[in-house]
């Protein structure tokens, strides 16, 4: 590998062409910017390859699966068992995929973006040069921003590799697998744990606190948990992992209930006892054909040259930047995985767009109040704004209304009748502080929620806004009517 010794001027250059990358190198175009990106693999980064999209298809397909073993119940009687051709699903997986990462090069030409593929190092405060196996190229910047993500973390002593998988192995596995093993019981692990569970693998989880989706309240927790039984999943809570060990036809994962969160270290051998639930503090073991790891994500941080520049970071590699995602290189911005806040694609392309605009010389700042927060579990959960708890805590005298799915025609109609939509108030001004949902399309239904909260909306507002019928949304409207103590489709025990 070459890099030239001449370097070519660049107003805008972005790092990283996932959804925070792309986006924001599109909106500086548009912004009338000259910009370059800069990718090492694939556009559209770990959400559209490897994460957020593949991950939903093959969430999709279970779904359809497990409608066509109870379809029965709509009187919709099948010749023949149905049967899972999964190298066929994959190929459709990959077929969403591939559709998507070629609209993100096509909108990206289209808006005059210049994409090399390459790694990227910087060699000053002011240049990165940009290498390929053959060749690379210095680049002078005007701006930067860094958009280079985060990789699945892994716990000390078991690396992924063979049978230890991350979620990126987990969702390219050739066929099913009979039995899975799956610590972390966070977003992606039930998600994925789910999934397979409903193509027929034998699902252990085991969760290092006590109680699975730390990040939900426990009564919308509940309602995931209860599936999870019904699913034949057994999750195991305040398991701390102690070794991970690898034979040729399984992994045996042996753990110890109670007390804290770790790990100890990886060994290669095939011993251990048949799982069985322990009392508090005592060992025990699941055997499984793999294990996936899904314990968090680490930023993308190092192996760039950073550290010989005036960027201030935290011990664990994140960037440090202001509310228009500046770093403390006045030059440079970082925006999506490798700055605090959640791992989210959605908000990684809003990141994006600020910075670009406050490249531009535009007032733009970040305003993290309204973030929803999406699990893509059985039922669906999502929040936005404050849940019950925090609006207490910020001292908040509270208002709250929840609606159950089972009472909604559409959500019966649909045979999704587990759930609910609760919103969280200020009892004086009906001031909508938060909203949470848990149940069929809450993924979608969240957006009402996030708009009404942006705008500063009310109890009122939303009990007054017309929703159609018969849709997932009334409940949104009938949520608002129970928190303002006149519901119609719900007894209020008096």
């Amino acid at each position: 590998m070459v890099v030239g010794d001449f370097s070519q001027d660049v107003d805008v250059l972005v790092i990283g062409g996932g959804p925070g990358g792309y986006v924001a190198a599109i909106r500086a175009a548009q912004l009338g910017r000259k910009v370059v990106l800069a990718e090492r693999d694939r556009l559209g980064g770990v959400c559209l390859n490897r994460g957020c999209i593949p991950s939903k298809a093959l969430i999709t397909a279970s779904h359809r699966y497990a409608q066509m073993l109870r379809s029965a119940e709509w009187g919709l009687i099948a010749d023949r068992p149905p049967r899972i051709d999964f190298s066929a699903t994959q190929t459709w997986k990959q077929g969403v995929v591939d559709r998507l990462t070629g609209g993100v090069a096509s909108l990206l030409k289209a808006h005059g973006v210049e994409v090399i593929r390459g790694e990227a190092f910087f060699a000053g405060e002011d240049t990165v040069s940009i290498s390929t196996e053959q060749s690379g190229q210095r680049y002078r910047f005007h701006r930067c921003i860094l958009a280079t993500g985060s990789r699945p973390a892994e716990l000390p002593g078991i690396p992924f590799g063979g049978r230890v998988l991350s979620s990126t192995e987990a969702l390219e596995l050739k066929e099913v697998p009979g039995r899975l093993a799956v610590i972390g019981g966070g977003y992606i692990g039930i998600e994925l744990g789910q999934m397979y569970a409903r193509l027929g693998a034998q699902v252990t989880i085991l969760e290092g606190t006590d109680r699975i989706l730390p990040g939900f309240g426990p009564d919308m927790t509940r309602l995931v948990m209860r599936r999870l039984e019904r699913d034949g999943v057994r999750v195991i809570t305040a398991a701390r992992v102690e070794a991970v060990e690898q034979s040729a036809g399984e992994v045996l994962v042996t753990y110890r209930t109670g007390g804290t969160a770790g790990s100890g270290a990886g060994r290669n051998a095939n011993q251990g006892s048949d799982p069985e639930t322990r009392p508090a503090g005592s060992g025990d073991a699941v055997r499984a054909d793999y294990v996936l790891v899904t314990v968090g994500r680490r930023p993308n941080t190092a192996d760039m040259g950073l550290e010989n520049l005036p960027i201030r970071m935290d011990e664990r590699g994140y960037i440090e930047v202001d509310r228009q995602c500046r770093t403390s290189l006045e030059t440079v911005y970082a925006i999506g995985d490798i700055v605090k806040g959640p791992a989210l694609a959605h908000k990684a392309s809003y990141e994006g767009k600020v910075a670009a605009e406050a490249i531009a010389g535009l007032a733009s700042a970040v305003d993290y109040r309204v973030i929803p927060a999406v699990v893509f579990s059985d039922p669906e959960l999502a929040s936005a704004g404050m849940t019950e708890e925090e609006a207490r805590s910020a001292g908040h005298d509270v208002v709250t209304g929840a609606f159950g799915f089972a009472a909604n025609g559409r959500a019966l109609s649909l045979g999704e009748a587990e759930g609910l939509v609760k919103w969280v108030a200020d009892r004086k001004t009906g001031v909508l502080l938060g909203g949470q949902v848990a149940g069929p399309e809450a993924s979608s239904l969240i957006g009402e929620i996030a708009l009404a909260l942006e705008m500063g909306a009310t109890l009122e507002d939303v009990a007054l806004t017309i929703h159609a019928h018969p849709t997932l949304g009334e409940t949104i409207m009938e949520a608002a009517e129970t928190a303002l103590g006149r519901p119609i489709h719900q007894i209020v025990r008096k």
